[in-house]
């Protein structure tokens, strides 16, 4: 009888023992919310429990919460949940420098151009140039270039520097022109000085615009940071987590280095180093560089221009301006030289192409050195206009197309200007680059387009404007399905920077990268996702937003 008892005592504290374990402690759990894992399945989840920086568990809230507590819970109260957006191609140097210069963008003429030059002045009238971005002729009533007559008349002793919308062209005044030197004849490679008669008007193209920036000072380090610092809040405020930076000079990349080995940048960063044919090869011998938040292992290659300044190569001319064809900026013999030196490293190329020409000469270059079955992610910027014919060349070389949906939805005002009826129907064709390629990495291209990421998914799924136009959809045949426009700005952009096994989605073992929005994007109308609201953002378990 005794033992009998014992025996009932003893199963009687084990079942208490079993039903009181104790909880493991974790740094953070939220709960009650519909979470986008965004993982091979593409599942739905209701809780995860973060620690040290990384997801631990995801999974309903009942399991999350009997099996875990933190004295960090966030009850997301049904909101929706997503994996850190990602940026797959931006400028984040150039937004940060961008926040201190003259906002151009939206100028409805040449006058108003003036006038927010003028305003600008009067805030900051020590500056020893005025610099401006985001000037769009296509806006105007009168289309054409404009010429720097007026700049001058304004401001005839300060350099003004002011640059287009899309980066690839620019306008300065004489005073800038006289500081820089500007030839009365020739033309630099894979550039162009626009001129009446042998008299420059202002407009530099592509590489033209390096004889004025190579005089602009530069801002102090120490100031520098200041911006960088100030553009990483705002793009915390918008979602993103980890960007692609497309362009950046060994000068800025040390500056990086050391902002994130003192721990004052959080933002994961891609830095694509741009492409200096004399020191590229210092920097594949130096080797891939790979540390926190920060990696360096790729080479962005700008092979030709922009649509709207006619600087994209293309097959046939612009049907707008039949003596034009745009150019490459480097020579094939120098393009083909490069990629096949890099082939042989462990180095991503990156190369940017909009006009048809352009891609096909890359696509076929890329081809003719990848075997089917790389691993090497090389990558197409842009792939603005690329010919039915050319997008199994994608396949064969296991390519990612990196596109920027919201330049379809900004371009398609006037891109069948420079276009015509026939070309335009292979231009801007994400879901066929998305088909052929198997994935599509998705960006910005900001301070080109805006900043917020939720503007590429709109223009991605919808093939608007903010305005809702056209009806319809711009060739909506080439929309993306939610689902891919989420992949492309998490998963899919996470794998175009060797960084899948990190980031890109919500599962165990990866960076606890996350947002919460006031709505959810994948259910709610198409005109209400760029009114949506970022709620809180999350960079490895920690809240920078």
């Amino acid at each position: 009888m005794k033992t009998l008892i014992s025996l009932l005592l003893s199963l009687s504290c084990l079942s208490l023992f079993i039903g009181c374990k104790e909880k493991e402690r974790v740094d953070l759990i939220l709960h009650h919310a519909t979470v986008y894992t965004v993982d091979s399945t593409f599942s739905l989840q209701q809780a995860f429990a973060v620690k040290n920086g990384k997801f631990l568990d995801i999974g309903s809230n009942e399991s999350i919460l009997d099996k875990y507590e933190s004295e960090h819970m966030v009850d997301a109260k049904n909101h929706p949940v997503y994996p850190g957006l990602y940026d797959a191609h931006c400028h984040f140097f150039a937004l940060a420098r961008g926040l201190h210069q003259v906002n151009l963008v939206g100028a409805s003429s040449m006058k108003e151009v003036i006038e927010r030059v003028k305003n600008f002045q009067a805030k900051f009238p020590n500056d020893a140039w005025i610099l401006g971005h985001g000037w769009d002729q296509n806006l105007w009533s009168d289309k054409s270039f404009p010429n720097n007559k007026e700049l001058n008349a304004a401001f005839p002793k300060i350099p003004v520097y002011l640059s287009r919308i899309d980066g690839h062209a620019a306008l300065a005044n004489d005073a800038a022109l006289q500081l820089a030197h500007i030839p009365l004849h020739g033309q630099p490679t894979g550039g162009l000085i626009v001129k009446a008669g042998n008299t420059p008007t202002g407009i530099l193209i592509d590489n033209a615009m390096d004889l004025v920036q190579q005089k602009i000072p530069p801002p102090s380090e120490l100031r520098l940071t200041e911006f960088l610092l100030e553009a990483e809040r705002a793009c915390f405020s918008v979602g993103l987590t980890s960007l692609a930076d497309a362009g950046l000079s060994i000068e800025e990349i040390d500056l990086l280095k050391k902002l994130y080995k003192q721990n004052k940048l959080k933002i994961g960063e891609y830095a694509m180093a741009m492409l200096n044919t004399g020191t590229f090869k210092e920097l594949v011998k130096a080797g891939v560089y790979d540390r926190g938040q920060l990696t360096v292992r790729s080479f962005k290659i700008v092979a030709d221009g922009a649509l709207g300044s006619r600087g994209a190569c293309l097959l046939q001319p612009y049907s707008d301006a039949s003596t034009e064809q745009g150019f490459l900026l480097l020579k094939p013999t120098t393009l083909d030289t490069i990629i096949r030196e890099l082939a042989q490293s462990n180095f991503q190329v990156n190369v940017h192409a909009i006009g048809d020409s352009t891609n096909r000469f890359i696509l076929h270059t890329f081809n003719k050195y990848l075997s089917e079955n790389n691993k090497k992610r090389w990558r197409i910027e842009h792939a603005q206009i690329v010919q039915p014919n050319d997008y199994r060349l994608f396949t064969t070389a296991n390519l990612i197309p990196s596109v920027q949906p919201s330049h379809a939805t900004s371009d398609m005002h006037w891109a069948k200007d420079r276009l015509g009826n026939d070309r335009i129907q292979y231009a801007y064709a994400y879901k066929q680059l998305l088909q052929a390629a198997g994935s599509l990495a998705l960006g910005s291209d900001f301070p080109v387009e805006d900043i917020n990421p939720l503007y590429q998914f709109h223009a991605a799924v919808a093939r608007t404007d903010k305005n809702g136009k056209p009806v319809g959809g711009f060739q909506i045949e080439n929309a993306l399905t939610r689902e891919e426009a989420l992949k492309g700005l998490t998963r899919w952009a996470a794998y175009a920077c060797f960084q899948d096994e990190k980031k890109g989605s919500i599962e165990k073992g990866k960076q606890a990268d996350f947002i919460q929005l006031e709505k959810d994007i994948m259910q709610i109308p198409l005109n209400e996702i760029r009114n949506t609201k970022v709620q809180q953002t999350w960079v490895a378990g920690k809240r920078v937003y």
